[in-house]
């Protein structure tokens, strides 16, 4: 079953916050050299300690080390199949998965769900965790077909546990549409955010604002689905909620509020709009009302007082009212600049152009559109354009380079989306200014049959002429 287990050496942040870490042992103080251990009950909880420890100094290097040592005293005091070497390679597998060690992860995490389905069984409740983490580690890993169906269950043994009501699959559920959107299964997507909303709305029956973050979330996902016209919906619905309950003028309105007009930037297909400004005075009305709301209360954060005033600003921009924008960025900037905190945010805010408006570049050629890495024929490509900010929010290319060069249809897509973007103008001293030279960096995948087919296209093409 469980001979060795899996190492990382790479250094980043570790996903602690998914809820997949054991902290079921109270922590200890952290010595700076390592501790050797009889492999005791006592030292194995210290040990487990210092771990969760290193986690909370965000000292992964350590943590990587500890969560090792932990797995050593494991499996010396309970064996390799038991219940604490299952947690211990959980754990280790968390903080592989955040160093992007996934290959070591999926590893880690597939031994701990093998130990729980011998001591318990295959539906055990134990086994949501890992799960959990082994999906995310096979989405890193660029597999969501393989995270789908890991994912897919993970929800089912919740069900079988808790309930098909439980509102604790509603995480899962998210990362099963991430998974789906990653695939290209919108319509599948959509499905699972119905049933993620559902679950939400039966849970929070008597709550209405305890609805809020799930219908913010929903609102974010149904934008990253491309189903425009629902997230406009998510937030309408999310700002009716706050109004009856706490009125018109509360400043938990003012994030809907411009978020709903930040959606007008964007249309679905199917509502056969072709530009980008159609719509754009309707989202300066809720932009304007959440630039009223902040103004009005006193207790807001001016962190938010700002944002909302940049985004009517940003708006301006989308719009071509570059007057108007440049009011606005030059209020910004002067009330940014009184405290060290402030001119801090201000130079992150507006000392460097920041995209407005942007839409998706394909990640892949039709042909390896849903293939990985591992399918062997796949191959990576990257366009760089060169290109700077005008002050008036617009890009120009300067120079594009593709390899393989061949992939003249990428080049094109890549380079008329770039046209496209908006972006916020950089500012200097008070006044918006064009930029210096930037560069943009899209990767996409592609096969290598493609690009021999591509090739001999271009000989023959090539030889055609010459023959001419």
């Amino acid at each position: 079953m469980l001979a060795t287990f899996a190492h990382a050496q790479e250094q980043t942040d570790p996903y602690a916050e998914l809820g997949l870490i054991d902290e079921s042992a109270p922590p200890v103080d952290i010595v700076a050299k390592p501790v050797v251990e009889e492999p005791t009950e006592e030292a194995l909880l210290r040990e487990h300690g210092r771990f969760i420890g290193y986690l909370e100094e965000a000292n992964y290097d350590q943590a990587d080390i500890s969560a090792k040592r932990i797995i050593e005293m494991a499996i010396r005091l309970h064996g390799p199949q038991s219940h604490e070497t299952a947690k211990a390679l959980n754990n280790l597998a968390v903080v592989q998965s955040g160093m992007e060690q996934y290959d070591a992860a999926i590893q880690n995490f597939t031994s701990a769900i093998e130990i729980i389905e011998l001591v318990e069984d295959r539906l055990s409740g134990q086994l949501v965790n890992p799960l959990k983490g082994l999906g995310a580690a096979q989405l890193g890993s660029g597999r969501p077909d393989l995270a789908s169906l890991t994912f897919a269950r993970a929800t089912h043994i919740t069900h079988v546990n808790d309930g098909p009501h439980n509102i604790e699959q509603v995480e899962i559920l998210e990362s099963l549409a991430e998974a789906n959107v990653r695939l290209g299964l919108v319509d599948e997507a959509r499905g699972v955010l119905d049933r993620i909303h559902i679950l939400n709305v039966r849970h929070f029956s008597d709550d209405a604002m305890g609805l809020l973050p799930s219908l913010m979330r929903r609102a974010s996902w149904q934008h990253q689905a491309g189903y425009y016209n629902d997230e406009r919906a998510s937030y309408r619905r999310a700002i009716r909620i706050i109004e009856d309950s706490v009125g018109k003028e509360d400043k938990r309105l003012v994030d809907p509020l411009i978020k709903l007009g930040e959606s007008f930037y964007y249309f679905e297909p199917m509502t056969h709009q072709s530009s980008p400004f159609m719509g754009s005075s309707t989202g300066e009305a809720y932009l304007k009302r959440a630039n009223r709301i902040a103004e009005r209360s006193e207790d807001i954060p001016w962190l938010e007082r700002a944002s909302a005033k940049l985004a009517l600003a940003d708006h301006y921009i989308f719009s071509n009212e570059y007057s108007r924008a440049k009011n606005i960025y030059q209020q910004v900037w002067n009330e940014l600049g009184t405290d060290d905190d402030r001119l801090a945010m201000r130079q992150e805010l507006l000392g460097q152009p920041r995209p407005i408006w942007k839409e998706s570049l394909p990640s892949a050629t039709k042909e390896a559109a849903g293939k990985t890495r591992r399918d062997g024929e796949i191959r990576t490509g990257e366009v760089n354009i060169v290109y700077d900010i005008t002050q008036r929010g617009r890009a120009r290319i300067k120079e594009t380079r593709i390899q393989p060069t061949e992939f003249t249809d990428i080049r094109r897509i890549v380079e008329r989306e770039v046209k496209r973007r908006m972006y916020r103008p950089m500012m200097v001293d008070g006044t918006t200014v064009g930029s210096g030279p930037l560069l943009f960096t899209h990767e996409f995948k592609y096969t290598q049959t493609e690009l021999d087919e591509l090739r001999e296209t271009k000989t023959e093409s090539q030889q055609a002429a010459t023959a001419q």
